[in-house]
């Protein structure tokens, strides 16, 4: 035995620790968790161009931190990104606008670390991503969660919520908002929606952090502007990231935020910079390649998509309810009321197949324990075939569904 497995850690451990991680034991056969995204759409042979190239030319840089372009990371990126954003999402930002940030997870940690602190409020669509809502958990914040429907989040619930934290005299921190491909629901929030936010946050005073993580990922192309694009009075906060359309192992998110903010996040930016080589690649990658890569990866991901409604239709029948996402990488569906998808879970990675179980994605637990997440970036057509079928049999044997066979209930 090493010392270092006899020396007693326990006792110096402060308080509210996260729970101990388990050993990694590697992906399940079948798996449809994170936000893993498509081997085969990966352009490798594209980034290993970009890498020859970017690294002959300035690779000497890598000698000074964030290769003397400043703190919010290579220029030549960040140019890429104001040219993209006023191209795809009506963003007019310069590069002095845009911070480049370690994957969008850092860049919730950035925003949050500057605008909260323990025992503040922020408003939260009720079903959202597990990142947002297990950091504002840790942080002691008061996650308010205002319901979805097929169009995104509802503005009337919306203004109520702020109506009644007024009349209680809590003015919240921000709005946080998946409004391009929510996740987990795939709706797109139309643009009389985001108007309608703006105004609301405008007469309130409260800002607007919009995560537009999957907004390169729509089957048609096509998006409303930003949020942030539409703004008139600076409250927005955007962020986003290449995690999706590009590699997700490969960390690189932005910020793009009005200077008097953007001043305030940076000193919290205490990593000497976010990975350098992967901003350079991306930039030298991207700046010719990228408006033609993200058509043939959402044509990909999108017959990955119906592979999946079709295996869901064939072994679950209408015991699997669920909205065709207008982009992205996973499928929010419902399975009758009498599933736990906490249990489920359990059961489906001793079998093999692994799935994010819907409470850990919505701020109302009741709401959502019959409800799963399935990303069918990664897996494999067959695999989607095939894993699908396997949950259909655990949830046979654990919780009787589904319980027919070409539309005759089985008896016994």
């Amino acid at each position: 035995m090493s010392t270092s497995a006899q020396f007693d850690f326990a006792p110096l451990l402060p308080a509210g620790l996260p729970a101990p991680a388990a050993r990694w034991t590697g992906l399940a056969k079948y798996s449809f968790v994170g936000g893993n995204n498509d081997p085969d759409q990966v352009p490798v042979d594209g980034l290993l161009e970009a890498v020859n190239a970017v690294l002959k030319r300035e690779g000497r840089n890598l000698a000074t931190y964030n290769l003397a372009h400043g703190p919010q990371g290579y220029l030549p990126l960040r140019q890429f990104l104001t040219e993209k954003l006023k191209r795809d999402a009506g963003i007019a930002c310069t590069p002095e606008e845009i911070m480049i940030v370690s994957g969008s997870l850092q860049a919730l940690d950035l925003v949050n670390q500057t605008l909260l602190a323990k025992g503040d409020t922020v408003l939260i669509e009720q079903e959202t991503y597990q990142g947002s809502l297990n950091r504002l958990t840790r942080l002691g914040v008061n996650a308010v969660g205002i319901p979805l429907d097929g169009d995104g989040i509802r503005i009337d619930a919306l203004a109520a919520a702020l109506a009644d934290h007024r009349r209680r005299g809590i003015t919240p921190k921000y709005i946080y908002t998946i409004p391009t491909v929510q996740n987990p629901t795939g709706s797109i929030l139309p643009e009389s929606r985001r108007a309608e936010m703006l105004k609301l946050s405008k007469e309130y005073g409260v800002p607007i952090f919009e995560d537009d993580c999957y907004a390169d990922l729509i089957w048609n192309g096509e998006r409303p502007p930003a949020i942030y694009a539409m703004s008139k009075h600076g409250g927005v906060i955007h962020i986003g990231s290449f995690s999706k359309s590009i590699a997700p192992a490969l960390r690189v998110g932005f910020i793009v935020a009005p200077w008097e903010i953007m001043s305030r996040m940076l000193p919290m930016k205490t990593d000497a910079g976010s990975g350098a080589l992967e901003q350079m690649v991306l930039s030298e990658y991207c700046t010719p390649h990228f408006a033609t890569h993200v058509p043939k990866l959402t044509r990909g991901l999108r017959a990955k998509l119906d592979t999946l409604m079709e295996a869901l239709n064939e072994q679950f029948g209408t015991s699997a309810e669920f909205e065709a996402p207008k982009g992205g990488i996973f499928l929010w569906v419902k399975l009758p009321d009498n599933v736990d998808t906490m249990k489920l879970y359990q059961a489906a990675l001793a079998a093999g197949v692994s799935i994010n179980p819907g409470p850990e994605w919505s701020t109302c637990k009741a709401h959502s324990t019959s409800r799963l997440r399935l990303c069918f970036a990664s897996p494999s057509h067959e695999q989607i075939r095939e894993g699908v079928a396997v949950l259909a049999e655990v949830c046979r044997k654990e919780f009787g569904v589904p319980a027919r066979s070409s539309n005759v209930e089985k008896r016994g």
